[in-house]
């Protein structure tokens, strides 16, 4: 009797189709992992559906908080009939009106210039430059309240053109220094880093060693009015602003008017010749596109709720329905139901806006809003009542503004440790998580299934190999003895 072969593959020493009988088996354990897959992705497309809604909500929730702040209802808009005269802007606290406004003047730095070198690289002397800031009256010169004289030092290897510009542009003294070049040369200009008579500036020049003669050396750059001792010529003297504003004249050291009417800010740019009408009033564009900000946002947010949620009935006998992502998820339709009771609920915090419909804004059948325009404008030509039936922060819901409570009920579903957003969020997050370790559990144990499967197999393969030897030797033995005999 000779041994029998080792088996190469399962099925062989059998005869069995042993690779497709494990195959059979296998497909049956794997049933409840796929179940699970599916279960797991459709928890997933929840969990993105739950991420979007929380966008969602908190957009709204931006929009509301927006129209929730006090100062909206008190902005005023600045409209001036010729804005290439007179500009500006007006904060919460400018009083609504018209005014009159005309330029008489702009502001002036005051510029001088020096007489003409061979070029930036010319040298004058050593020395001390002193630059000081203040007004002048005729050949009179006051120093700037709270500014002190600079002192500039031009030492051994300063003493260029070039050098000299860049040693006070370094200075900080309250001038810009700048090589004007032409046919004749080279000449130093000067000019106030700011506007207004305030900020003119006298420069005076001390020479190490002084040549006796003012129109050279560092003694050139010398400045003061006619009639002393001068060499650099005034090109512009510096002056302030002048206006009119309803007939009270008015200056200023810059183009801009800040402080002479509360609230106000003018910004002159060029003189006129007649007045120019500015209106303030209150800034309604403003607040009516904060409104249909927040009706856009509570829209998207509705109308995703709505579609995250709804059943989709079979369209042909012997099909199934289709469910959203959200369909019966309580969180999801409790969230829908406080956004309506927001709505639905009367507000005192106004006396005459008691409901949103008062303001233009109503809800429809399918749960948007929508904006009356007429109705709108109606009610913001009392802005202050508006910005209370909205903003107020109240004691209680009852008392408290209507986007007071979108914004607190957003706050409330969005809170990162409490919120019913955030906590349905977790709570799929967790089912997701015990969802995977179960499927890894059962694909281990799958596996093992497997490996025991294919050692049976392989076991009967043997056996059976063993068992067809022994029957053809044992034929194999009759057949011999027949043939003797």
């Amino acid at each position: 009797m000779s041994s029998s072969a080792p088996i190469s593959s399962l099925g062989v020493g059998s005869g069995l189709q042993a690779e497709s009988i494990i195959a059979a088996l296998m497909s049956g354990e794997q049933k409840p992992i796929d179940q699970l897959a599916t279960e797991q992705s459709q928890m997933k497309t929840q969990l993105s559906s739950m991420g979007k809604l929380a966008s969602l909500t908190s957009t709204m929730r931006d929009a509301a908080a927006s129209l929730s702040s006090s100062s909206l209802w008190k902005t005023k808009s600045f409209t001036s009939a010729d804005t290439t005269v007179i500009s500006g802007s007006a904060g919460i606290s400018a009083a609504a009106g018209s005014y009159s406004v005309s330029v008489q003047a702009l502001a002036n730095a005051q510029t001088v210039t020096s007489g003409t070198f061979s070029a930036s690289s010319a040298t004058l002397s050593e020395g001390t430059l002193t630059v000081e800031l203040g007004s002048w009256s005729g050949s009179t010169f006051t120093g700037k309240s709270g500014s002190s004289p600079v002192s500039i030092t031009i030492g051994p290897g300063d003493t260029s053109l070039a050098s000299i510009r860049d040693k006070i542009n370094g200075a900080n003294a309250g001038v810009t220094a700048s090589i004007v070049n032409d046919a004749s040369g080279a000449r130093l200009s000067l000019r106030s880093t700011t506007t207004g008579a305030e900020n003119g500036f006298r420069i005076t020049a001390a020479e190490t060693v002084d040549d006796g003669n003012a129109g050279t050396g560092l003694s050139a750059l010398t400045y003061a009015p006619s009639g002393t001792a001068s060499v650099m010529s005034l090109n512009q003297a510096a002056t302030n602003a002048q206006a009119t504003i309803n007939g009270i004249q008015v200056s200023s050291t810059s183009n801009t008017f800040d402080s002479v009417v509360d609230g106000l800010s003018f910004t002159a740019g060029k003189v006129s010749a007649s007045p120019v009408a500015v209106t303030v009033a209150s800034d309604t564009d403003t607040m009516k596109k904060s409104i249909n900000s927040f009706v856009s946002a509570f829209n998207a947010l509705v109308s995703y709720i709505k579609d995250q949620t709804k059943y989709t009935p079979p369209t042909a006998k012997g099909t199934q329905g289709t469910s959203s992502p959200l369909q019966g998820d309580a969180t999801t339709v409790g969230l829908l139901n406080r956004l309506r009771s927001v709505i639905n609920a009367p507000s005192t915090a106004s006396a005459s806006l008691q409901h949103l419909s008062d303001m233009g804004i109503s809800v429809g059948g399918d749960g948007t809003l929508s904006v009356d325009a007429t109705k709108l404008d109606t009610a913001l030509t009392k802005p202050d009542e508006v910005g209370k039936a909205l903003a107020t922060d109240g004691a209680d819901s009852s008392s408290s503004g209507f986007m007071d409570r979108f914004r607190d009920l957003g706050n409330a579903v969005l809170d990162p440790t409490a919120g019913s957003l955030q906590l349905r969020q977790d709570a799929i997050n967790a089912s997701i998580k015990r969802n995977q370790q179960r499927q890894d559990e059962l694909t281990e144990r799958l596996s093992s299934y497997e490996t025991r499967l294919r050692a049976q197999f392989s076991a009967l393969d043997t056996q059976m190999a063993s068992m067809n030897a022994l029957s053809a030797y044992v034929t194999k033995q009759m057949s011999a003895l027949n043939t003797s005999a």
